[in-house]
């Protein structure tokens, strides 16, 4: 593990865990259990595994600056949508719009402080196990924002939520949990989207954690874009088990920061049940990513891919790491493991490991596949033959590169709708939150059919039997 300039136990104390609690207005227990997340938080490393503390590049991050219970104006908000759960997130506190028809058929959302207060309050507390990692303890102590977002059993209509997390002001730090439910039958695509009003090179935080639970033979879409200003120091955690036959897709596109951290757990609990675990990653400048994927097949009949693709160029770094797990006993199962890295300058970064843990002797198939490597200059050769320069050339073949996954996505036309972004941070823009004018939020999605789980490089057999989920 690189040292960090300062280290993470003294970013926060307990005064501010105090103080936060009594902004909040919440019971005493659970400030309680913040004070006790926060010495959790103090008492773990950075990196449980001994083997990758050298690959979490925090190099520079000083947080102390920041404060979770500090507040500010609230920034302007996108035009509703129909049929569509809009929350916002700003220093102003969380804004909640549900439409009257959603409401009216079931669906409930309730949001911090009021979900501290009702019944529902140890559930939203338990989500994440603090004790599984220091930034999820991080996240127990100090969350200001919060989302307990419930939708029945057959559900009459696929539900949408875009949820927005604007940064504004200097120092601030935002975290959030979120727990989502999705009942039997029902479909829903949740959007997360990260941004800010400037370009800051100050320091801030973003600590999210999500904690989804999935019914059975529904279908689940966590879709998040993250592109903030180049300061921000972001925190991700997400955690899911799986109902029977339901199928759970997460999906992350970093476009931006100064160090993200992105861990994700998903446990397919039951059979029949399948996970797609996609990301897309774009470093340039001094940015560093550091990625965990793990995916476990504790029943039988289940089907999960993770796929990690990652395009470097200046100063940055990325590390990928996946872990596939399969169960003693289980059978009929089917798991892909890809990570894949592709360098645009000599002084850019990026290590992969994937791993592969196959405790079961019974029908299973599973491979994973890995590399990193320079851009194909006979590729750039072959596009400038025919007249493109060679700074296009470069563009089209990592965009290219990065599609392999975004064209996978069970979400509607992914790739354009994700090229302005891609666009903007190609060529050096910020991509901002303004004051007036076009916003960069997402605009209406769907979901669409799930794709074959790997790219098996096996014999035909295998790849007629691979099956879609």
């Amino acid at each position: 593990m690189a040292s960090a300039a300062v280290p993470p136990s003294e970013w926060f104390n307990e005064r501010q865990v105090n103080a936060l609690g009594a902004s909040l207005g919440e019971p005493e227990q659970v400030t309680r259990l913040r004070r006790a997340a926060l010495e959790t938080y103090r008492r773990l490393p950075v990196e449980l595994n001994p083997l990758y503390r050298q690959y979490a590049y925090f190099t520079g991050v000083d947080l102390r600056k920041t404060d979770p219970v500090a507040r500010g104006r609230p920034v302007r908000a996108p035009d509703p949508s129909p049929m569509t759960v809009l929350l916002l997130h700003d220093a102003s506190g969380t804004r909640a719009e549900v439409p009257e028809e959603l409401a009216a058929a079931g669906l409930k959302l309730t949001t911090v402080p009021d979900v501290l207060k009702g019944s529902a309050s140890e559930t939203f507390l338990k989500s994440g196990d603090a004790q599984a990692e220091k930034f999820i303890a991080m996240n127990s102590a100090l969350f200001n924002r919060g989302v307990l977002l419930e939708v029945p059993d057959a559900f009459p209509v696929p539900v949408r939520v875009k949820d927005l997390t604007i940064f504004s002001e200097p120092g601030q730090a935002l975290l959030v949990r979120r727990v989502l439910r999705t009942g039997k039958h029902s479909k829903v695509l949740y959007s997360e989207e990260v941004y800010s009003t400037e370009a800051s090179q100050d320091q801030r935080l973003y600590s999210s954690v999500v904690h989804a639970q999935t019914g059975p033979e529904s279908q689940t879409v966590y879709l998040t874009v993250h592109a903030p200003d180049p300061g921000l120091v972001s925190f991700y955690s997400r955690e899911a088990t799986t109902g029977p036959s339901s199928h759970l897709g997460w999906v992350w596109s970093g476009f931006g920061g100064m160090r993200t951290n992105y861990r994700n757990i998903t446990d397919l609990a039951n059979p029949g049940s399948g996970a797609d675990d996609l990301q897309t990653i774009y470093g340039d400048g001094d940015a560093a990513f550091n990625n965990y994927v793990e995916i476990t097949h504790n029943k039988d009949d289940t089907k999960g891919q993770s796929i990690t693709r990652g395009v470097f160029k200046d100063h940055s770094r990325g590390t990928s790491r996946g872990m596939m797990r399969i169960r003693p006993k289980t059978q009929k199962v089917v798991s892909y493991l890809s990570e894949h890295g592709m360098l645009l300058s000599k002084t850019a970064r990026c290590e992969t490991a994937p791993d592969l843990e196959i405790l079961s002797s019974m029908d299973v198939k599973a491979t994973h596949s890995s590399s990193v490597a320079p851009i194909d200059q006979e590729k750039v050769f072959y596009l400038e033959s025919r007249g493109i320069e060679e700074k296009d050339a470069t563009r089209m073949i990592t965009e290219g590169f990065l599609s392999h996954v975004l064209d996978r996505a069970p979400v509607a036309g992914l790739r354009e709708l994700l090229y302005p972004v891609i666009d903007a941070r190609w060529n050096g823009r910020p991509v901002l939150w303004g004051p007036e004018g076009p916003l960069p939020s997402l605009p209406p999605l769907s979901i669409v059919g799930w794709g074959e789980v790997g790219d098996w490089r096996m014999d035909t057999k295998l790849r007629d039997t691979a099956g879609r989920s």
